[in-house]
């Protein structure tokens, strides 16, 4: 008897590095998933490259291709149940998702965030512009968050977190590149702790 794969779709804006932590992750562990879709705002970037260079289905989608932001998340919320997709996951995708694809997908949906939530969250918390207040605000320690994705920035329930040192000398970019390996690590430990949920 064949183990149901969970199907996977990952939305995307830039060079992929979640998404290739993720699917480097299913196939080394072997875990009972498989990526389906690869979607961006972006035609072309990292991750779409990736996912061609894999196999994986791509699919280009932006508001500007649409006479209406309805029929934009009508034609996301489409594209994504097409691919009969489970879970979305959400890796570097730099655009709010519109309430009517998480509406589609209730309790399906996680988002990576470069810091520990609920403090450092929110409209414009993202990039250096978090690893920036992190600083500023003179934390001792950081980490990466990954959590259920709501109506609301960065509000939706806590999957799996875990913290880094800020050190005294840290820039914005260097504490981006260690919270960075941080995030590559969790991603794929928080999809693990999921699937292991959503057969208990």
């Amino acid at each position: 008897m064949t183990t149901h794969k969970t199907r996977i779709a990952v939305f995307c804006s830039g060079n992929g590095s979640n998404f290739k932590a993720l699917f480097e992750a299913i196939r080394n562990k072997q875990l009972p998933a498989e990526i389906v879709l690869c979607l961006s705002n972006r035609a072309r970037c990292g991750a779409m490259e990736f996912a061609e260079q894999n196999g994986i289905t791509t699919l280009h989608i932006t508001e500007k291709q649409f006479a209406s932001f309805d029929e934009f998340a009508d034609a996301m919320v489409e594209g994504v149940k097409k691919h009969q997709t489970d879970i979305i996951l959400l890796a570097g995708y730099m655009r709010k998702v519109p309430d009517a694809v998480v509406a589609a997908f209730p309790d399906k949906m996680l988002n990576i965030h470069p810091a520990l939530l609920p403090k450092f969250g929110g409209e414009g918390m993202y990039g250096v512009h978090v690893h920036t207040a992190v600083l500023e605000a003179g934390e001792s320690e950081t980490g990466a968050t990954v959590h259920f994705v709501n109506e609301e920035y960065d509000k939706g329930e806590i999957l799996l977190q875990r913290t880094v040192p800020v050190l005294p000398d840290d820039t914005a970019e260097t504490l981006a590149a260690r919270v960075l390996v941080c995030e590559h690590a969790l991603y794929p430990d928080a999809l693990e702790k999921l699937l292991a949920l959503q057969r208990s």
